[in-house]
């Protein structure tokens, strides 16, 4: 049996773990509340914002160390057994999320969540090197996002539905049976990597092959991947570790906050954060999709990966930075607010596809999902950081917050020009 465009069912399954991925870790957010909200989470175990804040931690540390030992596990074990291991354990993990009765409990469930979960993306971004010419690697990159998105923009109302039916126990056990189903299609669908694949068409296979660079097309599975050491010795790796450090905090603020913000500023109850909370990742997944496909297009019409990349970047990060000083400015109703994080998340998607392409822009296969996860690692770790501060910062006001962040932008993009005079492979 041949399968015409086989490429797209594989991405199509990564965008599915991606919004399985999303549901699942914004199940918590939703169904928080507060110490005063009956049947929500923080009532229930008798739980306050401050916990909330150590819970999200331990979750970001754990996703931290995540994203670095499964970029290696990626590299080592390949992406098919890879993310049959990262999305059992984490859809097991959220399944067991039902079952807690405290704050240990529930900490501990977070932490095997956050170290599984992460390996989505070191695995996508390695997916994607494999699977498509560099050409078609930011609109792989940007539909792999755009779950993340979509996940997002679901989340918030079915998980709402469900809690309200429900309860939260059972509302866990809904969203982690997802990740556990979802490896059945996976392993029947992805039986080996382009080169070897059973179903690939001679022509899909050329195409694909053709469109990679040298070091790419000269690389075999015995070949053994590059030490952290050895890829950080390249300047341009630097810009990957910089530019995620300034960057990853602006989405992880609202996915993590945004409902809690709701919450506090607004008075909103589970229902009404499920009505608005999901508004601003439509904007996310309409920017995932039109950032790779803006830079496929340059890529295309000027042959050079450094103008279509770069360009791109750029573009998201001036989106991003005027919609940060609106918040401060405009963001005074409910409806402004989620109407500006929209723009905001827009121009986070539009550009972050492209810089988590560069990996692969820069280096082959064995060593995509090391330097994707470090990268990812020290992101996280920057939101580590951020999370520690929110709530304290927030009990006098959240403007502090949203004016650091905007000020992350220009340094986060800037690093990625400093670091990566031009961007191609380096081997």
């Amino acid at each position: 049996m041949k399968v015409k465009g086989l490429r797209w069912f594989i991405i199509g399954l990564i965008f599915l773990a991606s919004v399985i991925n999303y549901i699942d870790r914004s199940a918590l957010a939703v169904m928080w509340g507060n110490e005063n909200l009956p049947g929500s989470i923080s009532y229930d175990l008798g739980l306050t914002k401050t916990d909330y804040g150590y819970i999200l931690n331990i979750f970001m540390v754990a996703y931290a160390l995540g994203q670095l030992f499964s970029g290696k596990l990626f590299d080592k074990v390949g992406t098919r057994l890879g993310y049959v291991i990262s999305i059992g354990v984490w859809g097991l993990s959220s399944f067991l999320h039902s079952t807690v009765r405290g704050f240990l409990g529930l900490a501990f469930f977070r932490s095997t969540l956050g170290l599984s979960e992460a390996g989505n993306w070191p695995g996508g971004v390695k997916s994607n090197a494999e699977w498509f010419p560099i050409k078609e690697r930011a609109i792989a990159q940007g539909l792999f996002n755009a779950g993340a998105s979509i996940g997002s923009v679901i989340a918030p109302p079915f998980i709402a539905l469900i809690f309200v039916a429900y309860g939260w126990r059972t509302t866990f056990m809904v969203v982690g049976s997802f990740g556990i189903l979802w490896i059945i299609p996976w392993l029947l669908i992805n039986k080996a990597g382009p080169k070897k694949h059973p179903w690939i068409t001679e022509e899909e296979q050329q195409y694909i092959l053709d469109g990679q660079s040298q070091a790419d097309r000269d690389a075999k599975d015995t070949d053994k991947g590059l030490s952290l050491k050895e890829i950080l010795s390249h300047r341009e790796a630097w810009s990957i570790v910089v530019g995620r450090f300034f960057l990853e905090p602006i989405w992880w603020l609202f996915v993590g906050w945004m409902p809690i913000y709701l919450f506090d500023i607004y008075g909103f109850d589970v229902k009404e954060v499920g009505m608005f909370a999901w508004v601003p990742y439509v904007g996310a997944a309409i920017g995932s999709i039109a950032g790779g496909y803006v830079s496929g297009q340059i890529i295309s019409k000027t042959n050079s990966i450094d103008k279509g990349r770069k360009t791109t970047i750029l573009i998201g990060g001036i989106i991003m930075f005027l919609g940060l000083v609106a918040t401060v400015f405009f963001g005074n109703t409910p409806e402004r607010f989620v109407g500006i994080v929209f723009v905001v998340l827009f121009g986070f998607q539009f550009a972050i596809g492209n810089v988590q392409t560069l990996p692969s822009d820069f280096f082959n296969g064995k060593n995509v999902g090391s330097l994707a996860g470090l990268g990812g690692m020290v992101g996280v770790f920057s939101v580590i950081i951020m999370n520690f501060l929110v709530p304290i910062v927030a009990e006098v006001s959240y403007t502090p917050i949203f004016v650091a962040i905007a000020v992350f932008v220009p340094l986060g993009i800037g690093s990625i020009y400093y670091f990566a005079k031009e961007i191609k492979n380096v081997e």
